[in-house]
């Protein structure tokens, strides 16, 4: 079969994660780059996307030049990401999907649970598939302990322990700079700083790697830097729909941690441990044995670690590879719906709307229990309860 065609809105130059996104398309030779509309300045996009190798009639000046003339042609691109500021990811995702296009979020899908819900339901509507970039789901060792999980390796599971815990906002003399303060303003960021930036990945991976939905949370949320508006810090205790019990720690004031994100699971037969920061191990503790260190790329692992690994056991496969192997699941995922066929269950792990529904549900959740003295409230959207 003959390459997809991608495009993507937003990650123009000097974008943080518009390189990640065109390495992971890119990295396995099933997308072509085809169309991009890359900078909210339409010359400076339209002269970006050129100079990385776009044909001059598809590097466009805005996503609605775009969606117009990708709509009219024959070799229209099959998959869009959308990587804008996130208060226009709703409206450039339902767009798209409403055009018969399959789209790649960023994340937050959306700022509201009712957008969250229009997009759900748009894309069910429409027979698109709508994926939110929660790309440290990529990660094969993360795959390979969600297969664990599975399988029933360490039994029921009893505990989630997440964290994404950073210092790179902890300077009070930050307070005018134009890079964070957004941030923590509730005009532009919504009802959640820290916890809607950072700790839904974490939620997320929580969710991802056990199977289990968070039912009901409590959410003791602070401004360290009394300037904000919005959190700097958040603890959130939550319930999970299969009996599992979740501790979730994210923080843009940890002086010391850099990136942060990690995830522990402890089950009745064993616990397991895995770091962003050193993803080619996997820590495994078997009940009354010896810890074990399962390496990225050796012998024996799961389907789904054999599939989303490239490079030798000792080498590091970092974010832009986590990337790759998101987009890697959403080519077999098109290329299953193109050809009327079943997608590959070791590729079916891409996160969907519906997980980008969930992390707006619980990011409302945190604020409303943050400002009610950590009660507990109900996590689940209105369409899941």
């Amino acid at each position: 079969m003959s390459k997809l065609q991608w495009g993507i809105v937003g990650g123009g130059e000097g974008s943080q994660i518009g390189p990640a996104h065109r390495l992971g398309a890119g990295l396995d030779g099933l997308f072509e780059f085809a169309a991009g509309a890359l900078d909210h300045r339409p010359e400076a996009g339209r002269a970006y996307g050129q100079t990385l190798g776009l044909d001059r009639d598809r590097a466009y000046g805005d996503w609605r030049e775009m969606l117009d003339a990708e709509s009219n042609r024959d070799d229209r691109i099959d998959l869009v990401t959308v990587a804008t500021p996130n208060a226009t990811h709703f409206e450039i995702t339902k767009a798209f999907l409403e055009a018969g296009f399959h789209v790649l979020c960023e994340k937050p899908m959306t700022m509201t649970v009712d957008e969250g819900e229009q997009i759900v339901r748009t894309a069910a509507e429409t027979n698109r598939i709508c994926a939110v970039n929660y790309g440290y789901s990529g990660y094969s060792l993360v795959r390979h302990m969600k297969a664990m999980i599975a399988r029933g390796d360490l039994g029921a599971i009893r505990v989630v322990n997440a964290e994404f815990a950073h210092g790179h906002h902890a300077d009070a003399g930050d307070a005018d700079n134009p890079r964070v303060r957004w941030r923590y303003d509730p005009s532009q960021a919504g009802v959640s700083a820290q916890f809607a930036d950072c700790g839904i990945h974490a939620m997320h991976m929580a969710s991802f790697v056990t199977g289990q939905q968070v039912t009901r949370l409590s959410a003791d949320i602070v401004s360290c830097i009394a300037s904000r508006e919005l959190e700097d810090d958040a603890m959130v205790n939550f319930r999970m729909d299969g009996g599992a019990v979740g501790r979730l720690w994210t923080s843009s004031i940890a002086i010391g941690r850099q990136h942060g994100l990690t995830i522990q699971v402890f089950g009745e037969k064993g616990g397991l441990r895995w770091a962003q920061e050193q993803p080619n191990q996997l820590y495994y503790m078997p009940l009354n044995e010896r810890l074990q260190i399962i390496e990225r790329g050796e012998a024996g692992l799961s389907p789904e670690a054999d599939r989303t690994t490239r490079v030798t056991i000792g080498h590091a496969e970092g974010m832009p590879l986590a990337f790759a192997n998101i987009y890697k699941d959403l080519a077999e995922a098109i290329s299953a719906v193109k050809l009327n066929r079943a997608c590959d269950p070791a590729a079916d792990l891409y996160p969907r709307a519906e997980d980008g529904l969930r992390s707006m549900a619980a990011v409302a959740a945190v604020a409303d229990s943050g400002a009610n003295d950590a009660s507990w409230v109900d996590a689940r959207p209105p369409m899941f309860r």
